[in-house]
């Protein structure tokens, strides 16, 4: 990288800088954003102080309801009179859901046609064990938690389920569940005949869920990385709470759904109406020993109606985190509105979810369709991107080697200019000399430039590709996650910033990332001039300091993001060495030539970001030369 093209990227840098300087919020907008921050801590605050006292509440509640006879829902409440609790199956060729009589809710979620770590079939994406759905309905003096109830089963099939839990006064609280024909499970929620003992001014229930977020892949921390508590607001887009900490957030908009999220595989809860303001959200991770990602916790607060002639309807999405098998699963939803569920594959910033939104999983699709391996599939993605950027590559090196056959000349045309202040007026005599020669010395910026946001788009995308889950190609067994060296494998004890394996793919990567830098410093020293040339001396050993610290980083990663990488560099490298082996620099330097007899009295003027280098040159030169008159003064 030269001096001009540094030049290129501190001006962006500049821009960027200045940039946020206008639009740094005013004072009255910093006081204003500090207030709406001191209500959200505070409703938080009231969020747990109601918590804690509904659940003491609701503990003294269920004591009395067991032992007190005449209460509303003492059949219900006391297991000797109800009976055992039952678990009861529906399923479908997509899911096997277990429900249980005792608290009327979903106990265990398998999804079928994948595998799990052991390679067995079938995802259990939760059990009993972690996962729990309770509704508590507030009542005129008390509240009414179904997680203490056993609930009477009707109306069984494969695909339908009514749990009912009878009340005394002849009302009942009935929970429907059918499920659809793959990963859509719909329920409602109704109460009737208890107006009389529900709080008529309290139009809102409250759903708790928690999960235990399972392990599913064999790297615990890559994985962690992608998986979060992610929700959807009424009037705006997704947002999540934070991956590598706890976090917990209390709603200020309203909600449509919730999901417990991991990296390929989802549990989303959405609401016909919505979930309230003071909703409540949590994450806390997990130790890595016990092979639970994160503890969610989720406090909804959604409409009911207490006089039981409208129900509350539900809908759950339990399955893989696949873009176009979520487009076309939420089209099975009754809510009649955008739901944007194929938000769970993160596809990266808004500029690169474009890139992949619109060109990468379209190729992507296309080559999977064709029954092509996955591992081959990358490599095709790659030779066509390379095929895109070709001729942006190609400008990019030709702009290098015209310097580069153009140094000798330079040299000799700028070796008065020796002494440390007079590098002003050296690259002012260099850009007028680039000038005549036809040649941009930032002719090789913006390619590269361009070429930066693919490589960003791949490493979002690659990793959220459900497609390579369990897919193996040559010595990768599974090409979703990391690699260990044949033959050597994992170790019992974890090393610092290593782990307790060693990546093949990372360690592919990182020399081929080595070997392409030093043929890039190569290609930049060769057109550098005076002390250019020293500085790369000092920069080069930074660029072959970045491989070993992305083998820190990406050790971790899936070995299919990180063959990617590889074969693109590999691609890249072979790229360069033919561009450079099929150029001949005397020829080069001959048209070269031919173009500065042709500029030598009417030379090229400079454009672009090329001609504001220039003008800025000549104003720091000038600005010198009055500086330089002062002292002499």
């Amino acid at each position: 990288m030269n001096r001009n093209t540094l030049i290129g990227f501190s001006l962006i840098a500049l821009l960027l800088i200045v940039f946020s300087l206008v639009n740094q919020p005013s004072q009255e907008e910093l006081e204003r954003r500090k207030h709406e921050q001191d209500s959200i801590a505070a409703l938080a605050e009231n969020t747990k102080q109601l918590k804690k006292a509904t659940t003491q509440q609701e503990e003294t509640n269920q004591q009395a309801e067991v032992a007190d006879t005449t209460s509303l829902f003492y059949q219900a409440a006391n297991d000797s009179v109800a009976g055992p609790s039952e678990l009861l199956t529906l399923k479908n060729d997509s899911l096997e859901l277990v429900f249980n009589t005792k608290g009327g809710a979903l106990a265990s979620a398998k999804i079928i046609g994948h595998k799990d770590t052991l390679n067995r079939q079938g995802i259990m994406l939760f059990t009993k064990e972690g996962q729990q759905m309770n509704f508590i309905l507030e009542g005129a003096d008390k509240f009414y938690d179904t997680k203490h109830w056993t609930f009477k089963a009707s109306n069984h099939t494969d695909s339908t389920l009514t749990m009912t839990a009878a009340a005394s006064n002849g009302g009942s609280v009935i929970i429907d569940y059918w499920l659809g024909p793959d990963y859509m499970l719909h329920f409602s929620v109704q109460a009737k005949g208890l107006q009389e003992h529900l709080n008529p001014t309290k139009k809102f229930m409250t759903i708790e869920w928690q999960d235990s977020c399972r392990q599913q892949e064999k790297g615990f921390t890559f994985e962690n990385q992608r998986s979060s508590l992610t929700y959807k607001e009424c009037d705006g887009g997704t947002d999540h709470l934070s991956e590598t900490s706890s976090d917990e957030e209390t709603m200020e908009n309203s909600i449509d759904w919730v999901a417990f999220k991991n990296q390929y595989f989802s549990s989303v809860l959405i609401a016909r109406e919505h979930f309230a303001a003071g909703s409540y959200l949590s994450s806390k991770p997990q130790d890595k020993s016990s092979r639970i990602l994160k503890r969610y916790e989720a406090r909804l607060i959604t409409p009911l109606d207490p006089t039981g002639e409208k129900a509350s309807e539900f809908e759950m999405y339990l399955g893989p985190n696949d873009f176009r098998l979520i487009q076309s699963v939420e089209k099975q939803s009754q809510f009649n509105k955008d739901l944007d569920l194929e938000q769970l594959v993160y596809l990266g910033w808004p500029l690169f979810r474009y890139i992949n939104r619109w060109f990468t999983l379209y190729v992507f699709d296309w080559l999977t369709k064709l029954g092509l391996p996955m591992g081959i599939v990358l490599i095709l993605i790659t030779l066509l991107l390379k095929a895109i950027t070709y001729p942006m590559v190609k400008k990019s090196y030709m702009s290098s080697a015209k310097m580069r056959v153009l140094k000798p000349k330079l040299e000799e045309a700028t070796k008065q200019y020796s002494k440390p202040e007079d590098q002003m007026k050296k690259q002012q005599e260099m850009m007028s000399l680039y000038a005549k020669y036809g040649v941009s010395p930032l002719g090789g910026c913006l390619p590269m430039l361009i070429q930066m946001p693919i490589w960003i788009a791949m490493f979002n995308f690659v990793p959220n590709a459900i497609q390579l889950r369990r897919e193996s190609f040559l010595w990768m067994e599974d090409l979703s996650t990391y690699d260990p060296i044949p033959f050597i494998g994992q170790w019992s004890e974890s090393i610092p910033l290593l782990g307790d394996h060693l990546s093949l793919t990372c360690i592919l990567f990182c020399v081929s990332n080595l070997a392409y830098s030093y043929m890039t410093m190569r290609q930049q020293r060769d057109q550098m001039v005076g002390q250019q040339a020293e500085q790369m001396k000092m920069m080069q050993w930074m660029m072959y300091l970045m491989p070993i610290m992305f083998f820190f980083m990406f050790n971790d990663y899936g070995s299919g993001l990180n063959f990617y990488y590889f074969i693109s560099l590999f691609f890249s490298a072979a790229i360069m060495w033919t561009l450079r082996k099929t150029t001949n620099d005397a020829k080069l330097l001959a048209q070269l030539e031919a173009k500065y007899e042709a500029n030598k009295n009417n030379p090229k003027k400079q454009s672009g970001l090329a001609a504001r280098l220039e003008a800025m040159q000549k104003q720091a030169l000038e600005i010198q030369k009055q500086r330089e008159n002062l002292k002499k003064k």
